[in-house]
């Protein structure tokens, strides 16, 4: 009895993941792996076992009988078919000819695309329609997508015969073993082009560049991942098409900070307005808002402006701004400035040799 590599452990994630754990799993090892991104040799191998993992644990039943049996790829542990094609993807050969085989297909489903997309902060505030070029395969026009040349057609396998299968016949202690693979000229199919498609060269696709429109909804955050269904790359051969998934990169605001769907800023104002009170403009996302400031408003005071932030995603509501005030103390810069300030000073009983006071208050609030 044989037993294929820890599923988990191919993904990274442990047995109690939950199926978001195992999907952002798959799709970051799959953006490093995948054909198209890395061409070594090895990457493939890893690709395809981490593919089969993922179909695996991203089935409730088939993940149900794999965590039961614990992995084990005998027959009698394992009475669906797909855990031996899973085993073919770890080792290369079946089940010692124990069980029925399907034989594959020629039809596959194509790659999916993986694209970074720049917004302004607005841009991911509010959403936006993004045009994105994509390098991508389509189906070839010469063959439809069959990969033989125009007035041809598959041929049986001339290594197979037709079977899908190359046998092989060894002797061992208990007898002679019979053992069968996928024949590796027709993938398992027992059918194979005789006269490729002068265009493709069999592949039924040939390299395209394509504009895909992606509508961006609002509220998205840096770092967020959208897939779009049946952008990707075509099939092969009828197969089903590819997903596209847009990873979102959000510019900084050189006003906002955003935290969570609120968005903060700090406001300047001089210390006269923030002692007589002013009428000041205060930025928002749609424009400046005019907003009432009070006499004798302190330095650190939050004005709100509800409603003014971000969309939640998918939803109408919005969050709000949070606005701090920050005085700004002047510098006297003339004679007169200076005599005002003094002045004022001398009104108010703050005059700077005569501090006593304010030692008093000091010494009175952090006495202990």
């Amino acid at each position: 009895m044989a037993s294929i590599p820890d599923l988990y452990s191919v993904l990274g994630v442990p047995r109690g993941a939950s199926d978001e754990d195992i999907r952002r799993a798959y799709r970051k090892l799959a953006r490093e792996l995948h054909p198209d991104v890395n061409d070594d040799p090895e990457a493939e191998r890893r690709f395809k076992q981490v593919t089969a993992a993922y179909q695996t644990l991203s089935d409730p039943a088939r993940r149900r009988q794999y965590d039961m049996f614990g992995g084990q790829a005998g027959p009698d542990l394992f009475p669906f078919g797909d855990m031996g094609d899973i085993f073919d993807v770890f080792f290369g050969g079946g089940l010692g000819g124990r069980r029925t085989r399907t034989r594959p297909t020629r039809t596959r489903r194509g790659e999916d695309l993986f694209i970074r997309v720049e917004l302004t902060f607005e841009e991911a505030a509010f959403g936006v329609r993004k045009e994105i070029r994509a390098d991508t395969l389509e189906e070839c026009t010469r063959c439809s997508g069959s990969g033989c040349e125009p007035g041809t057609h598959l041929s049986r396998c001339g290594r197979c015969g037709g079977t899908g299968e190359i046998q092989d016949v060894s002797r061992s202690v208990f007898g002679t073993v019979m053992t069968a693979r996928p024949c590796t000229r027709c993938q398992g199919t027992g059918e194979e082009i005789a006269a490729p498609c002068s265009r493709c060269g069999g592949e039924g696709r040939t390299p395209a560049e394509r504009t895909i429109p992606v509508d961006i909804p609002a509220g998205v955050t840096d770092g967020m991942e959208l897939r779009v269904s049946g952008e990707g790359r075509e099939g092969r051969r009828g197969g089903g098409t590819g997903d596209l998934y847009v990873s979102v990169r959000v510019a900084p605001h050189p006003v906002f900070e955003r935290r969570g769907q609120d968005l903060v800023c700090a406001l300047p104002v001089p210390m006269t307005q923030a002692a007589l009170g002013a009428e000041v403009q205060i930025p928002t996302l749609e424009g400046e808002e005019a907003v009432r400031i009070e006499p004798g408003v302190e330095s650190g005071t939050v004005i709100k402006l509800r409603g003014k932030g971000v969309p939640h995603l998918g939803r109408r509501a919005r969050g709000d701004l949070f606005v701090t005030v920050v005085v700004e103390t002047p510098r006297p810069e003339s004679k007169e400035e200076r005599a005002l300030l003094e002045r004022l000073a001398e009104l108010r009983g703050e005059r700077q040799q005569d501090n006593g006071g304010l030692i008093g208050r000091l010494r009175k609030l952090v006495k202990p």
